[in-house]
C-alpha cells in the first residue's frame, strides 16, 4: 500500500477560537469534504519546511510559529496518509485559498458539524484537548 506523508497546519486566529478549514475539490479523493490546509511532504524536504511550503501555496499564508500537535497514520482503502500536524499560531497574511478551493474559518465548538475525513477527528480531539490547557507550547518559532 502506498504511503503518504502530509503536512498539515491547524491555523488558529488570533482567539484561538476558530481555525481555518479548506474544501476538498471535485477532483480530489475525499471530494467536497473540508480539512486542515496542508500537503504532500516531498522527497529530502524536511517536514518544517513542507508545512511552510504547503501552506503558502495553498493559502497564501507565512508561517512564523508553529507547534507539532500530533503524528498519525490512517488508511484508506487505496494508500495509508501519515499526517504530521502542527498548530499554527502566528503567521504573516490572510488564509485566502490559492488553489481554486472554498475555505472558512469555523469555530472550535462546531468542528463536529463539518464533514471532515475521518483521520482529522483525532486531530481535532488533540486539539480540543491542548487549547483546553492553555499551554504556553503556541509560542515555538519557526526555525529557518
Amino acid at each position: 500500500m502506498i504511503l503518504i506523508k502530509v503536512a498539515v497546519g491547524v491555523i488558529l486566529n488570533d482567539q484561538k477560537n476558530q481555525v481555518f478549514l479548506t474544501k476538498r475539490r471535485s477532483n480530489q479523493d475525499l471530494a467536497g469534504m473540508w480539512e486542515f490546509p496542508g500537503g504532500k511532504i516531498e522527497d529530502g524536504e524536511s517536514v518544517g519546511d513542507a508545512l511552510y511550503r504547503e501552506l503558502k501555496e495553498e493559502i497564501g499564508i507565512e508561517v512564523k510559529q508553529s507547534v507539532p500537535l500530533l503524528i498519525k497514520q490512517y488508511s484508506y482503502a487505496h494508500k495509508t496518509v501519515e499526517l504530521h500536524c502542527f498548530i499554527v499560531s502566528s503567521y504573516f497574511g490572510m488564509p485566502t485559498p490559492q488553489e481554486s478551493q472554498e475555505g472558512k474559518w469555523v469555530h472550535i465548538s462546531q468542528l463536529d458539524t463539518i464533514q471532515m475525513p475521518e483521520a482529522n477527528k483525532e486531530i481535532v480531539e488533540k486539539l480540543r484537548d491542548q487549547l483546553g490547557r492553555k499551554t504556553a507550547v503556541l509560542t515555538s518559532e519557526r526555525n529557518e
